[in-house]
């Protein structure tokens, strides 16, 4: 079901119904000249590729985005006193409002980092916040949190650029909401956890499939893009080294790989893009790492059943946004539901992230259903289920002409001083009919979101 417009709004769609081919000439030439990629890893191999794109934006309402914003911004902060709480006190524990061996048991908590307090106690500096719109309530509807590395703002921000260069006559007719200052608030997060000395966009290399967006982040915040051997701990304080031999003072990293790999010292020993000894000068309050270090904990799955509970525990509020229906195996009454109506749900594996782990019940051959039922049995922990959000679609330009496509919102929030919602965000759509992973991990594309004042 495509997303249904306003008469105003739809006057515009329809521009797109006999569009000049001239200008999706315009369009692909700014991204390639740009190198707008996002790389895949398919079947063992590395792919250079130009991240799919589609020159018809998502547009929203302005005062139908001021509602999602209030609720994000709600979650974020309720996201980040969660943690706080669970590497310090763990007061939401011993309250029983999330079951301790269900924190204890998830990959992304790091025992280890108990009691360590990161600069200004802000620990989801930049999160991805993935919502669908349902097509059956008209609701929006909050599908995952992504609290340690988020990807994909780049995308929308450098688009737009494409848009203004392309259509510069929608820019003076349209009171379209600016992006442009993510930069700059940015900056100003890094600046505001920073311990003393320069800002730093951590990389893991060109190989990354998110490569273009660290060095576009770094260039837009004024920061230094640095690898794994760019920098240096010592004496529990964090160096770039500099190209005269004179090492400069890390204040603040924006770190852009996972935990597993940021210190071989700490975690993965094999790891090759990490900094030996970071995680030491993490604990001694000597650098800020953005995301914090065992943001992973809320990055699960299943801890997502959570949130609405933690935003009443917290912040003593209503949740404004919903999750999707969801179901826990790990309680027994919601795991026999699941057992019993598999072939309705949707089984996502708690830890994994990026569209993989995610199974649609209806598609499941005998033998495959039989051995994930097995694997909820003997491990119910590992998996939640969920209703099949029967989300929009929306039109896309591929070839042959417009079609529907089912996508979905990231919306990107900063958390510095204050907590701030990008006003756009990332629009993922699926490269096929009736498809509904839409991650660009998974292939999938983007599109630029417009937040309109009508």
């Amino acid at each position: 079901m495509i997303e249904p417009t306003s008469p105003e709004l739809q006057k515009f769609y329809d521009i797109f119904d006999s569009v000049d081919q001239t200008k999706v000439s315009e369009f692909k030439e700014f991204l390639e000249t740009n190198a707008v990629n996002f790389n895949l890893f398919k079947d063992g191999n590395f792919i250079e590729r130009s991240f799919p794109f589609d020159m018809i934006p998502r547009i929203i309402p302005k005062a139908e985005f001021d509602t999602l914003e209030a609720g994000i911004v709600q979650r974020v902060k309720a996201l980040n006193a969660f943690l706080n709480d669970i590497y310090t006190d763990q007061k939401i524990l011993a309250d029983g409002i999330v079951p301790r061996e269900y924190v204890d048991s998830a990959k992304g908590f790091l025992p280890s980092f108990m009691g360590v307090v990161p600069p200004k106690a802000v620990r989801t500096h930049i999160s991805g916040i993935d919502l669908v719109k349902d097509a059956v309530s008209g609701k929006w509807v909050i599908l995952e949190d992504n609290l340690r590395v988020p990807s994909g703002v780049s995308y929308p921000l450098t688009i737009r650029r494409a848009f203004r260069h392309t259509y510069p006559e929608f820019f003076e007719l349209m009171k379209i909401s600016k992006i442009k200052q993510y930069g700059d608030e940015l900056k100003a997060a890094m600046d505001y956890v920073n311990t003393g000395g320069i800002n730093v966009v951590l990389t893991p290399g060109r190989y990354n499939s998110a490569y273009y967006e660290h060095s576009y982040l770094a260039k837009i915040t004024g920061a230094t893009l640095a690898q794994g051997d760019d920098l240096l701990v010592e004496n529990n304080e964090v160096f770039l080294r500099a190209y005269n031999g004179e090492n400069l003072r890390v204040g603040a990293i924006y770190r852009r790989l996972d935990d597993d790999f940021l210190d071989p010292e700490e975690f993965e020993p094999d790891s090759l893009i990490g900094v030996p000894h970071l995680a030491s000068a993490y604990r001694a309050g000597n650098v800020a790492i953005m995301n914090g270090i065992g943001n992973g904990v809320a990055d699960d799955k299943g801890i997502y059943y959570f949130v609405p509970q933690m935003v009443k525990y917290y912040l003593g509020e209503e949740p404004i946004l919903s999750n999707a229906p969801t179901y826990l195996p790990y309680y027994e009454k919601d795991r026999k539901y699941v057992l019993e109506n598999i072939d309705k749900l949707v089984i996502k594996d708690v830890a994994e992230a990026g569209g993989y782990g995610v199974l649609f019940g209806n598609r499941l051959s005998p033998e495959q259903r039989a051995e994930i039922i097995k694997m909820i049995e003997d491990d119910p922990r590992r998996f939640i289920a969920q209703e099949v959000i029967e989300f929009y679609d929306l039109p896309c330009m591929m070839e042959g002409g417009i079609v529907p496509r089912k996508a979905d919102l990231r919306a990107y929030v900063i958390y510095g001083e204050e907590v701030s919602v990008s006003m756009g965000g990332l629009t993922r759509y699926a490269m096929e009919e009736g498809n509904y992973l839409v991650n660009s991990s998974q292939g999938g594309g983007f599109k630029d979101t417009w937040v309109v004042e009508l």
